[in-house]
């Protein structure tokens, strides 16, 4: 049974703790195997190219460290879907942080309720189950934002003419502005957060993500 951390899972947590019988270093890693195979282990982390620079971002240097270690290792472990899985949780992560820090929050919302609010600047009036599916929410999920943005005077429903059952879901007049004002500045640190990348590798980038979502498993979400 694989242990909670245990890197032999190759998930993209990687965190381990030293395997019983076999002696830790003072930094917390494994020494190297009798046979050399694990090598690069010496030192751990601090081993690693860059490590002691001013300004090494601790994350980047310990993906680096965990690809070396899966890389080592036999099936099931892959370095490369690690590294990559690795790279878009981090980036993704620290992006949604950013943010929901800078902007969401103190407007007094959430990720879900910018998204949906979003949705509707750009559709208009749009029925609950639809948000629910482009959004890859649960319809409950969204009925809670919906009520707590409606609370908050930025959205609100309406009757559907032809279905007395139905309701749309619209933007408020000053749900409207607050979405305008709060693009316009996630837009901006947007285009800080991928300023490394010039117009075509952003493009490019962007067809691999899509092409990753769109293929994704089945029984994904």
């Amino acid at each position: 049974m694989t242990r909670t951390g245990d890197p032999r899972a190759g998930g993209a947590a990687g965190a381990e703790s030293p395997r019983a019988g076999r002696a830790a270093s003072p930094t917390g890693t494994e020494g190297p195997r009798a046979d050399g195979a694990e090598g690069t282990r010496a030192g751990g982390m601090a081993g690693l190219a860059g490590a002691g620079e001013p300004g090494a971002k601790a994350d980047l240097l310990y993906a680096a460290y965990a690809r070396q270690r899966l890389a080592a290792m036999p099936p099931p472990a892959d370095a490369e879907a690690f590294e990559l899985a690795y790279s878009l949780l981090q980036l993704a992560y620290l992006l949604v942080t950013d943010l929901e820090t800078r902007i969401h929050r103190p407007r007094g919302w959430t990720l879900p309720g910018f998204r949906l609010m979003f949705k509707l600047w750009l559709l208009g009036p749009t029925q609950p189950a639809r948000l629910a599916e482009i959004s890859v929410m649960s319809r409950s999920a969204v009925t809670n934002v919906v009520n707590t943005l409606e609370r908050d005077g930025l959205v609100e429903r309406r009757p559907v003419p032809e279905d007395r059952r139905a309701v749309t879901v619209a933007l408020t007049a000053g749900g409207e502005a607050a979405v305008r004002e709060a693009f316009a500045e996630q837009t901006r640190r947007e285009q800080e957060w991928f300023s490394s990348l010039d117009a075509g590798e952003r493009a490019g980038l962007t067809a691999l993500l899509t092409r990753v979502l769109a293929a994704r498993p089945h029984d994904a979400p």
